[in-house]
């Protein structure tokens, strides 16, 4: 009985090329698979520069994490736009929390809104 060989299935094997580098399996999905694909994840690409040691720094805190660096940078965008509307929202609602009080006390002049 023979052993087949085994490739190692790990994220360094990817990393290194040791699997997925060999040009006769690659070819681009067409076009409209790449829309489908886009449109089930709800996904969009976009081109960002980023500065290289903060590239390394996501890279580095990925791999503690075991996942890539992209999706680790999607999260952080996603944290952020999360936390950052609720603050927003939380301020404008004080903001004309304030303004229909001073109304009611009849002080201050209205604010115009556009």
């Amino acid at each position: 009985m023979t052993q087949a060989t085994k490739i190692p299935g790990t994220d360094e094997a990817w990393d290194d090329g040791t699997l997925g580098a060999d040009e006769q399996y690659v070819q681009i999905a067409p076009k409209a698979l790449q829309e489908q694909v886009d449109a089930s994840l709800g996904m969009q690409a976009i081109s960002i520069r980023l500065p290289r040691e903060l590239i390394e720094q996501y890279k580095a805190i990925a791999r503690i994490h075991k996942t890539g660096y992209q999706p680790l940078v999607r999260d952080a965008l996603a944290h952020f736009a999360t936390h950052e509307m609720k603050r927003l929202l939380i301020q404008m609602t004080e903001e004309r929390e304030r303004e229909e009080a001073a109304q009611l006390k009849g002080g201050g002049a209205r604010k115009k809104v556009a």
